[in-house]
């Protein structure tokens, strides 16, 4: 096989453009409890999914996960939303936001794909418990 010199190999976050994740968003404080539950989930066991890339919003009021494609269609989890992007207004590769815009808090390069939304699910139950408990102790 003949070497063309050309680089072929997709730009960071290229796979994601392919299939146009979903976004969960949550608020912030909900969102980076979910981020710490699943990290330490997946160094706990070798099976266990990691967060995948994560915006936050210039306001610092939400957080935005990625999902696979079609998460939007069945979520129902009360306190986020989940919509379609379908590509719209997702910029990838670029992980040094300007100030007061939405940037990202995890990218694409730094960690896998998109997150799975059953871990995500069970992450943002267990922050919620988390964060109620913590207030109801004040």
């Amino acid at each position: 096989m003949e070497s063309t010199d050309v680089n072929t190999a997709p730009e960071p976050g290229a796979a994601l453009l392919m299939g146009a994740p979903d976004l969960v968003t949550v608020p912030t404080r909900q969102g980076l409890e979910a981020v710490d539950i699943i990290q330490r989930a997946a160094g706990q066991a070798s099976h266990a999914c990691g967060v995948g890339p994560v915006l936050h919003d210039g306001s610092g009021s939400t957080l935005g996960f990625l999902v696979p494609p079609g998460t939007a269609d069945a979520w129902d989890l009360p306190g986020s939303a989940c919509t379609h992007t379908n590509g719209r207004g997702m910029r990838f590769g670029d992980s040094s936001p300007t100030a007061g815009d939405t940037g990202w808090l995890l990218p694409p390069e730094a960690v896998g794909p998109v997150t799975d939304p059953e871990v995500l699910r069970a992450a943002l139950g267990e922050a919620a418990r988390l964060i109620e408990a913590a207030d109801n102790c004040r």
